[in-house]
């Protein structure tokens, strides 16, 4: 058999399709798999501010929807995301198959010097292009001059080097995957040290699908649904499932400030949620448990809303 995965060219990008393709190999050691490189419209416009603010409906699907028209083509048989890149409202012909085992969830504060976020100067410059960070940021310190920061890993932590910012906040799960340490508290960058500080996720609760690399295919390609059965981690695969169905449910997606996070213990499932609405610092929460994905999201929209 033989299998095309499709990808970003970004070296995070990369480096999950490298996962996915060792993963691939060790499950099926015959198996014949390629990489295609395919661009989206997000990396044609990375470093560059977009037109829409935050959260507009243009951003929806800026890194899939390439991807999505390349598996719909034939170009490739599993286009390899960032989960909480994936729009969370789904297509009849395409579906996620599959799930690796998710890396870290929580965001990271990179700074020049060894500031927390109590220890910021006041009125300081923190940059993210993630408008759920930016409520959460601001919730904590609504002093801060927060900045919209858009472009690839290394292109971001380059932009905090470069500029008089004091900060930046990134996925931990991106950075150690590119290999990164994280827990150690600080990393090098271009020859430049920098500090990094494990956000708690109580106050920044992570992204749906935050941390998991998910693997989109043909709804009617049944073998390499098989193939990627081999490889699905069921815990992951489920917190995903009711993640993605929250969303759903919502109507959010990638500009929604909105946290959601799945935890899988025992065999029972706990979810979470913040949501940040306009006009308003603080955020309606949420938490419900359950045993079915699906049921579980349905009465965790239905908590929040109150």
């Amino acid at each position: 058999m033989r299998i095309i995965l499709g990808t970003r060219g970004s070296e995070l990008a990369r480096a999950q399709a490298v996962l996915v393709e060792a993963a691939l190999r060790a499950a099926w050691p015959e198996m014949e798999i390629a990489l295609e490189i395919i661009r989206t419209s997000g990396d044609e416009t990375r470093g560059v501010a977009a037109a829409a603010p935050v959260g507009a409906q243009g951003r929806k699907g800026m890194f899939t929807s390439e991807l999505e028209a390349a598996l719909r083509e034939g170009r490739i048989d599993v286009a390899v995301h960032s989960a909480k890149d994936l729009p969370s409202e789904a297509s009849a012909d395409l579906e996620v198959g599959a799930a690796l085992e998710r890396a870290a969830i929580e965001d990271v504060l990179i700074t020049k010097s060894s500031a927390s976020l109590t220890t910021l100067p006041a009125h300081a410059t923190v940059a993210t292009g993630s408008v759920r960070r930016q409520r959460q940021l601001c919730r904590l310190r609504a002093d801060l001059k927060v900045i919209d920061l858009r472009g690839n890993v290394p292109t971001r932590l380059r932009k905090l080097t470069t500029n008089p910012w004091d900060g930046i906040i990134l996925a931990r799960a991106g950075l150690e995957r590119l290999g990164f340490d994280c827990a150690a508290g600080e990393l090098v960058f271009a020859g430049n040290a920098l500090h990094v500080l494990i956000l708690p996720t109580e106050e920044f609760l992570p992204a749906g699908g935050q941390g998991i690399v998910a693997l989109q295919v043909r709804a009617n390609e049944e073998a390499t649904k098989r193939a990627l059965a081999a490889i699905n981690h069921a815990e992951t695969w489920r917190c995903l499932q009711a993640e993605r169905e929250f969303l759903r449910l919502l109507g959010g997606d990638c500009g929604t400030p909105v946290g959601v996070i799945a935890d899988l213990r025992e065999g029972a499932l706990t979810m979470r949620a913040q949501l940040f609405e306009d006009g308003r610092a603080e955020p309606r929460s949420a938490i419900a448990h359950g045993a079915e994905p699906m049921e579980l999201a349905a009465k965790l929209l239905e908590l929040i809303n109150g």
